[in-house]
């Protein structure tokens, strides 16, 4: 018998899958060329979900339910909020340029990134390392069919193919790491597998195999260097809209499978996998920010620029625990920062590439730097907001990048441990450097001629949505105290439970 806290516990999943498979069928009656009534539909479940997310994280209730298959907490339920607004502006973003792009012949985009944002919120909610597995492929299968849905266009499906190979390796990779680790403890579930690690009566070369393959395949899942070649060919070969997308909502969910894994699963193996996640961290600051430099095409500079601020969310979740002892203030202060890092990263590349695919319009991408010479001249609005992203981005105050990168490097530096501090001097020499390329953008938005005097149009929900997306970047940056607070408070009753 299932008792009304396992239905509860997935009620915002029952939504997502119910209407997700409403909107497939309600599509096929659509007869507008722009699917308006698909996307009215879509937006208005994304916001029912959204609402139901946000009353459970505010409620601070953790439960279990499905045999302890499922956990909802407020770490996870304030992410699953966000994950739900993101994909809610990503299609607001998106639509103007699919529909110019004739991507709108079916209601793939919308019900693809239903079934997309479900296997987030499965990858957010696991607590079994089946449900683990089936949100990831769940995601993924959705984003390789995105990714590719630009059918007549030759760089998209290479994308995906591309996509779709290296995804497989990674997931293979995911798979055979969460077989040896339950093959080591005997167990699916995680909270089991931590208390056999306790025990300390498994054998630690089966399970650091294990762990392995298990940080291999989310270094993937996040872009982390040395696992990082896929990002800078999907983000430049898929259309826009969807490079947007990946970009943006699946960080999220990336984030918490760490947590899930890691932190709640695996916080004995700790000495092993923060070595790990110290050089994938160096490699990802030093391959993303170097790499970006030498990068003409606008998208693949924000696809390097992705992996360098991924180093710094590694950066974060390393710094949790100190010599192999979990202090709980320690932890909730690391991974808090991680999970500001993350919402602000999400916040500020969502209002990037919007004015990216603002500025493509029919037969032309916006994607090269070039295109951007003289934005200003043609709208203040837009290059302010830009501007302000790119500059949240390289870390200056008083925009929100500054504020994220400050309490990473202040959890790194709390610690005391010197090679932490060594950590933290070399993120900000990466960061310094990593502004050149940032500044560069501005340059030619500031001081460049225009190649176009084309005014800048766009939809009133697309200017609405990116006015309010690119004022928040400067907003949390001057008050960032309560999103700080949010997150410190969802990773304590997260780890408490």
């Amino acid at each position: 018998m299932i008792d009304n806290i396992s239905w509860l516990s997935i009620y915002p999943e029952i939504v997502l899958l119910v209407m997700g498979c409403v909107i497939t069928l309600v599509d096929l009656s659509v007869k507008s060329a722009r699917r308006t009534g698909t996307y009215v539909l879509t937006m208005l479940t994304l916001a029912v979900v959204a609402i139901m997310q946000a009353n459970y994280a505010a409620s601070g209730n953790t439960f279990y339910g499905w045999g302890n298959m499922v956990v909802s907490d407020a770490m996870g339920n304030w992410l699953k909020c966000f994950a739900t607004v993101a994909m809610m502006v990503t299609l607001v973003y998106a639509r103007p340029y699919a529909a110019d792009r004739d991507m709108l012949r079916g209601g793939e985009l919308f019900s693809l990134s239903t079934f997309a944002l479900l296997g987030m919120f499965i990858m957010i909610s696991a607590n079994n390392l089946l449900l683990v597995y089936l949100g990831l492929e769940l995601l993924t299968l959705a984003s390789y069919a995105l990714v590719a849905l630009r059918r007549d266009h030759t760089p998209a499906t290479e994308a995906a193919m591309k996509y779709f190979v290296l995804g497989s390796l990674a997931s293979g990779f995911l798979l055979y790491g969460l077989s040896m680790v339950y093959g080591a403890t005997g167990s699916l579930d995680i909270g089991e597998i931590f208390k056999a690690i306790s025990s300390g009566e498994l054998k630690h070369q089966v399970l650091v195999f294990g762990l392995v393959f298990v940080v291999a395949g989310l270094a993937f899942k996040l872009g982390a260097a040395p696992f990082h070649m896929w990002v800078p060919d999907v983000y430049h070969g898929a259309p826009t809209a969807i490079t947007a997308l990946i970009g943006g909502a699946p960080k999220l969910a990336a984030f918490a499978l760490v947590i899930r894994l890691l932190v709640d699963g695996m916080l004995p193996l700790a000495f092993d996998w923060q070595q790990m996640l110290a050089v994938m961290a160096i490699g990802s600051l030093l391959v993303g920010n170097l790499a970006a430099i030498a990068q003409t095409n606008l998208k693949r500079m924000l696809a390097y620029s992705t992996i360098a601020q991924m180093g710094f969310v590694l950066l974060g979740l390393l710094s949790g625990v100190i010599g192999g002892e979990v202090d709980p203030a320690r932890a909730a202060n690391a991974y808090g920062s991680s999970m500001f890092y993350v919402v602000t990263y999400v916040l500020t590349t969502l209002a990037t590439f919007g004015v990216i695919l603002l500025l493509s319009r029919e037969g032309f991408e916006s994607e090269e730097i070039a295109d951007l010479a003289g934005l200003n001249q043609r709208s203040p609005l837009y290059a302010g907001i830009m501007a302000a992203c790119l500059f949240s981005m390289a870390g200056i105050p008083p925009l929100v990048g500054f504020y994220a990168k400050l309490s990473v490097l202040q959890a790194l530096v709390a610690s005391g441990d010197s090679f932490y501090i060594g950590l933290a001097i070399f993120a900000v020499v990466m960061s310094l450097i990593g502004a050149f390329y940032y500044l560069r953008v501005v340059k030619v938005m500031y001081f460049d001629k225009p190649l176009t005097a084309t005014t800048v149009s766009a939809p009133w929900d697309v200017r609405a949505v990116l006015t309010v997306n690119g004022a928040l970047v400067l907003i949390l940056g001057i008050v960032p105290g309560g999103l700080m607070a949010l997150c410190a408070d969802a990773v304590v009753r997260a780890l408490a439970s």
